[in-house]
């Protein structure tokens, strides 16, 4: 994983935790099949993949209200 990276998607997710769960699903995405939202001229590793994306800001996540939470376990 670069690190220039992995500081740029974390200037725009700010905390790791998130990061971590965010990248690990878009490699699993990607590993899988998915094309990926940003172009490159070298070859990049499904985790760098995913971190330039988070840091361009192709993919974004969104926080679930403890409503949605309570309603998952019913």
């Amino acid at each position: 994983m670069r690190n220039d990276y992995l500081q740029s998607a974390l200037l725009v997710v700010d905390d790791p935790n998130v990061l971590i769960n965010m990248v690990s699903r878009r490699v699993k995405q990607l590993k899988q099949g998915n094309r990926a939202l940003v172009e490159s001229l070298e070859k990049l590793a499904p985790e760098d993949i995913a971190l330039r994306e988070i840091a361009e800001k192709k993919i974004s996540y969104e926080e679930a209200s403890a409503a949605d939470i309570i309603a998952s376990r019913r």
